[in-house]
C-alpha cells in the first residue's frame, strides 16, 4: 500500500474556498494588502513577516509577486501550520509562536522586516493585548517599514448600512452552505478530522484552544487607527474597504 502523503495543494484549495465563502472579496483584500507592501519595498528580496499566517495564504501570494523573497510565517495552530509547511516547503521560515504572549517576537529569526502583514486573524485578541501587539509589531519593522492588517473593521459612520450589508452577506453565505456549494467553517474542520496527517494535529489544536478562541469584539476602524497612532507609527490610514471589512496600513 502506498503511504499516505498530505496533499497540500488540495488542502490549500479547500481552505481558500471555505474562506472565500465567508469573504467573497478575499482576493481583492489580499491584493490591496500586497499593493501597499509593493509600494513601500524597493528590493526583489523583501523581508516579509506573515503574522498569524495560517496555511500561508499571504506568503504564497507574496511569493508570486516577489519570487526571491523568503517570508517568515508565524502561527500557533498546528493544523494550519502543517498545511503551511507542506505548501511553502523551503520557500519560507515557519515559526510557532503565541501572539497572546509578549515574548512571541523572541522566536523570530530576525527583526528589521520591510513589511508585517496579517489578514482576518487578530480579531480574537482582546483590546488591551492587541493595543500592545501593535507596538510590538512596530518594534520588529525597519524604519519606513509597513504594517497592514485586514479584518472586520466597520465604518463608524455607517452603522445601519453595515448591519444590512453584513446580514445580506450572511444570507447569501448560508444559502451556499445549504446547497452544498462550499464547506462552512465547522464542516471544514470536520474534514480535517478525517485526514490521517491532520487529525492528530487537530487534537493538539484542541489542547491549545480548549474553547472557541474567536470572539465577537470587532471594534470600528477608528479604534484600530487610534491604536496604531498610539503605538508610534508615523503614518496611519485605510487602504481598502469592502462592506464591514477594511485594511489599515501603518508606516514606522
Amino acid at each position: 500500500m502506498t503511504p499516505y502523503v498530505l496533499d497540500a495543494r488540495a488542502w490549500q484549495e479547500s481552505w481558500d474556498r471555505q474562506q472565500e465563502a465567508f469573504m467573497p472579496d478575499r482576493e481583492h483584500r489580499l491584493d490591496a494588502l500586497l499593493d501597499a507592501v509593493e509600494a513601500v519595498v524597493d528590493s526583489p528580496t523583501p523581508q516579509l513577516l506573515d503574522l498569524a499566517g495560517g496555511t500561508g495564504s499571504i506568503s504564497l501570494r507574496a511569493l508570486d509577486r516577489f519570487p526571491e523573497a523568503r517570508p517568515t510565517l508565524v502561527d500557533l495552530d498546528p493544523v494550519l501550520l502543517t498545511i503551511a509547511e507542506a505548501s511553502l516547503a523551503d520557500r519560507a521560515t515557519i515559526v510557532t509562536a503565541d501572539l497572546r504572549n509578549p515574548d512571541w517576537a523572541d522566536n523570530l529569526p530576525q527583526t528589521g522586516y520591510d513589511a508585517v502583514c496579517t489578514a482576518t486573524a487578530l480579531h480574537w485578541l482582546p483590546a488591551d493585548r492587541l493595543t500592545t501587539l501593535y507596538a510590538e509589531i512596530r518594534a520588529v519593522l525597519r524604519p519606513g517599514g509597513i504594517f497592514v492588517n485586514v479584518d472586520r473593521m466597520p465604518d463608524d459612520g455607517l452603522p445601519g448600512l453595515t448591519e444590512r450589508l453584513t446580514g445580506q452577506a450572511r444570507d447569501r453565505r448560508n444559502a451556499r452552505y445549504r446547497a452544498g456549494a462550499v464547506l462552512s467553517w465547522d464542516d471544514w474542520w470536520k474534514q480535517v478530522e478525517t485526514d490521517p496527517t491532520l487529525a492528530p494535529q487537530a487534537e493538539k489544536r484542541r489542547q491549545i484552544y480548549p474553547g472557541d478562541h474567536s470572539q465577537e469584539w470587532l471594534p470600528p476602524v477608528s479604534w484600530h487607527l487610534d491604536a496604531l497612532r498610539t503605538a508610534g507609527f508615523s503614518e496611519v490610514g485605510t487602504v481598502w474597504r469592502g462592506g464591514a471589512d477594511a485594511a489599515v496600513a501603518a508606516l514606522r
